[in-house]
């Protein structure tokens, strides 16, 4: 082998050996990028096709009481003794005032004067025309009043209940009669039933005011409590409502989909009824064994690489 020819050699193998750590270096930056796709961790649910959803609508209604009766004096005179106080409780025929007129008193005086065992005193007592609550009382002893002052106000408590303005269009969902649960404040449910539906409407908000009586339990008038009104109720395929997407505009929804482990893909669905925790699929490729996406799926693109938690 001439010179010539070993230099020819010793060029092509130095040749060789750059395009080989050539090819290596390129290997290593694929395997790099391939290894470090950015994922989002995620944490995924499950569709449902046993939840029974109630389409339901909430509205306000008001403690209070229908009938107020004013205790009013029967006669002239002077209120010599007084048996109640705001916020008690009477029944009907208690005696609550006691009047005398100045007639009375002066002819008292004077008969009693002549015998004393006679022991007349003219009063004139006042009674509850019925059963309920004082919720305002006008007078005290002593006071002189005019026939027909009104003395108290007792609050009737066999006509307690809660007054609700239903929208007409929801006129439907309730009957007179009709059972239905109202929920207080405090956590309690107490149930009452319709016993009043008013024959006109409100000429602004077209609401119907109805009644419901109640057993009153120490409950305050002019509470608010909220009441529930079942309009449809379904049993179907419904996804977690966190797992729900849309646009801006609430024209679009989807879900992001499990393809796989690391992969999830954008699915549209047509939805129903709404709950806290459910949303009925009218239409859409999902079914009960399907895995989607319930946190971490804000923002994401219609093909996602993913981590499971």
């Amino acid at each position: 082998m001439t010179a010539t020819d070993k230099y020819m050699t010793l060029i092509l193998l130095t040749f060789m050996l750059v395009i080989t750590g050539c090819n290596r270096n390129m290997t290593g930056t694929e395997s790099d990028t391939s290894t470090t796709i950015p994922k989002t961790t995620v944490s995924i649910g499950y569709p449902s096709d046993t939840v029974t959803l109630n389409d339901e609508i909430i509205l306000n209604a008001t403690a209070a009481y229908l009938l107020k009766s004013d205790i009013k004096a029967v006669t002239t005179g002077y209120i010599t003794s007084i048996r109640i106080k705001p916020a008690d409780h009477v029944k009907r025929g208690q005696i609550l005032f006691s009047l005398q007129t100045k007639e009375a008193q002066a002819l008292g005086n004077t008969v009693n004067q002549l015998d004393s065992s006679f022991h007349f005193s003219g009063t004139t007592v006042v009674a509850s025309p019925t059963s309920g609550y004082v919720i305002m009382l006008n007078r005290q002893t002593g006071d002189y009043v005019q026939e027909g002052e009104t003395l108290a106000t007792i609050a009737d408590e066999n006509n307690f209940g809660f007054v609700m303005n239903v929208p007409y269009e929801y006129n439907m969902l309730v009957h007179n009669g009709s059972s239905i649960n109202i929920n207080l404040p405090d956590g309690r449910t107490v149930t009452g039933n319709v016993l009043k539906i008013m024959p006109s409407a409100d000429p602004e908000a077209q609401t119907e005011q109805i009644f419901i009586k109640v057993k009153n339990e120490n409950i305050p008038e002019n509470l608010i409590a909220t009441i529930r009104l079942v309009k449809n109720i379904c049993k179907g395929l419904c996804v977690p409502k966190a797992a729900v997407l849309t646009d801006d505009f609430q024209s679009e929804f989807w879900v992001m989909k499990l393809i796989n482990d690391t992969t999830a893909i954008k699915t549209n669905i047509r939805k129903g009824i709404e709950t806290d925790l459910w949303v009925e699929v009218l239409s859409g490729n999902i079914t009960s064994k399907d895995r989607l996406v319930v946190s971490g799926n804000f923002g994401m693109n219609d093909t996602a690489f993913v981590k499971i938690k």
